[in-house]
């Protein structure tokens, strides 16, 4: 009876740990941006969150789908990518208006104009909306013709995870342009670190292909400049530090 009861719990606690591990590995992503967004919505200033992060991950996670079309994965990461586009949208969206905001007198632009001395620089969700829709058709089409393709697919998959392992590199450009890190949740900075450096040491145990692996290394690597930018900008400041900088040069780094 004792045996029957242990036996029980231990399915019960099994089931409630992979729950939570499904929980973790579909919403894990999306942890890192809500410090991020509150910090912007709060002081309606997106300086030093370059909007190019989003590019990024619309970019990998859209290239993720089209590939789980000629080489299937576990649902989970299906899930993960559907939300985290969603994340990246909601995340223009605000930034996106923020800028409006503050560019009241300045000539709009659009994505139909394709003036690609602007492009992911417009002045509505709208047009980022455009493109994503445009980039996507064009992938999903490119990927139905070229499915049978072994070569194809899997090239399709290395982009997916070297594209998301460029993440970090937009952020790391828009503080040294900016020469400060001002504006820039450290807490999502960490949480990307760690995040990556959890996920690198997985591929590594359990032997994944060497572009899965060499990817996350590079994530690693990436996160850790900008942890190294935050306290050189701190320690050696480039410019006045100001918490009320103008939103017209605010709109600059989106």
């Amino acid at each position: 009876m004792e045996e029957e009861v242990f036996e029980q719990v231990v399915s019960v606690f099994g089931t409630l740990v992979s729950w939570v591990a499904a929980g973790a590995m579909v919403f894990g992503g999306v942890v890192p941006y809500i410090p991020q967004y509150r910090d912007i919505r709060r002081t309606q200033n997106a300086e030093g969150f370059s909007t190019y992060v989003c590019l990024v991950l619309l970019v990998a996670n859209i290239l993720r789908i089209l590939f789980r079309f000629g080489h299937y994965f576990e649902t989970l990461l299906l899930w993960q990518s559907i939300i985290m586009i969603g994340t990246m949208l909601v995340m223009l969206n605000l930034c996106t208006n923020v800028r409006m905001a503050a560019e009241l007198n300045t000539k709009r632009r659009s994505f139909l104009d394709f003036d690609w001395n602007y492009f992911w620089s417009w002045s509505r969700f709208m047009d980022y909306l455009q493109c994503v829709l445009a980039f996507t058709l064009v992938a999903a089409y490119i990927t139905y013709l070229l499915l049978d393709s072994a070569l194809f697919v899997e090239t399709l998959g290395f982009l997916a995870v070297f594209t998301e392992a460029m993440l970090g590199t937009p952020q790391l450009y828009c503080n040294y342009q900016n020469k400060s890190t001002e504006g820039m949740s450290i807490k999502m900075v960490l949480m990307w670190t760690s995040g990556d450096t959890f996920k690198t040491g997985y591929f590594l145990l359990t032997q994944a292909p060497v572009q899965f692996w060499t990817c996350g290394l590079l994530q690693v690597f990436v996160d850790l400049a900008i942890l190294f930018q935050v306290y050189y900008y701190s320690r050696y400041p480039q410019k006045p530090v100001s918490h009320n900088t103008s939103h017209t040069t605010s709109a600059k780094a989106l």
